[in-house]
């Protein structure tokens, strides 16, 4: 009975990520719209409402391409496996269910965001083209780049909380938000966030005035759709923890997803507003910049910790 209602509660959970993610690329055509001047998607339904739903109907049902040369096994299930690892990090959040609660949240976000490069690299190299292998090579490059500094900065929280748990944050955040004290990590947070999920300005992966389409560029139809879910899903996953960390991370308040919505609509209009960064700036960003950034605070977590530990004693 009890594996019943966790596979119920998953299939819930999963139906409404993807339904998110679904009027995320809604408000994302919408507000580019805007941003350009123009209407975005307004004919399928009530102001464009139903356009989403209409876009995944065509990719599922457009022809399904496979160059002759590719390996196949490893080509068809990338963008499956891609899709999961953005799905199942979801899981880290006690929802109103209770049934998933992570004694170790920290490390197991940091496992299922490290796995998400093989995805990416298996993708570009099983195409056999030089293009897509060209782009997810640049796309693991910047994403273990950017991830030392979004594992530095999990690592400073951890030693502020003294555990692995989320949830522990909400009850440091009841009087006061951590983006007031901690204002420098939230901008890193965000900006390796951006890096993570390949987004402009750091979308090199995609960079089409040299690479078509980045690793994707030999996918068509539904393993497209896929590879795209899993962007968004970890987009507003990404949102989710930045919220839970910096904003007050009571996940059972409606306040809760408005803010996680006022982030997700940050992602959205830096990519109507910035040009893309050159490609050693963003390496020089990563490790000349964020890295010392995020080990002077990780020093200075571990120096407050053993200093709060020794009044105590």
């Amino acid at each position: 009975m009890f594996s019943m209602l966790i596979i119920i509660v998953s299939l819930v959970l999963l139906i409404f990520v993807m339904i998110g993610v679904a009027f995320l690329t809604l408000l994302e055509r919408k507000v580019l719209g805007y941003i350009h001047i123009r209407k975005g998607p307004n004919s399928v339904g009530f102001y464009g409402l139903f356009q989403p739903f209409s876009d995944a109907i065509k990719l599922f049902l457009k022809e399904q391409t496979f160059p002759l040369i590719s390996n196949f096994i490893s080509y068809y299930y990338s963008p499956i496996f891609n899709l999961f690892l953005a799905l199942v990090v979801w899981t880290l959040m006690p929802y109103l269910s209770g049934l998933f609660s992570f004694e170790m949240g920290f490390l197991f976000f940091l496992s299922c965001l490290s796995l998400g490069v093989y995805t990416v690299v298996v993708a570009g190299w099983s195409s056999n083209s030089n293009y897509s292998l060209l782009g997810g090579l640049r796309a693991v490059a910047q994403t273990i780049s950017y991830e030392v500094s979004l594992g530095l900065v999990m690592l400073s929280f951890i030693f502020f909380v003294g555990e692995y748990n989320l949830i522990i944050l909400y009850k440091f955040q009841e009087y006061v938000w951590l983006v007031f004290i901690f204002f420098p990590l939230c901008l890193i947070w965000f900006v390796s966030s951006l890096a993570e999920t390949n987004r402009t300005p750091f979308d090199f992966a995609e960079g089409e005035s040299e690479l078509v389409s980045g690793f994707n560029v030999e996918y068509s139809g539904g393993g497209f759709a896929l590879i795209f879910l899993a962007e968004y899903a970890s987009i507003l996953f990404m949102s989710l923890m930045m919220v839970m960390i910096f904003f007050g991370g009571d996940i059972n308040n409606f306040i809760f997803y408005i803010k996680l919505v006022i982030i997700s609509f940050i992602f959205i209009w830096v990519r109507g507003t910035l040009p893309r960064f050159r490609y050693d700036k963003l390496m020089y960003l990563a490790w000349k910049k964020f890295l010392p950034l995020s080990l002077n605070y990780l020093l200075f977590f571990v120096g407050l910790s053993i200093m709060i530990l020794s009044f105590l004693i």
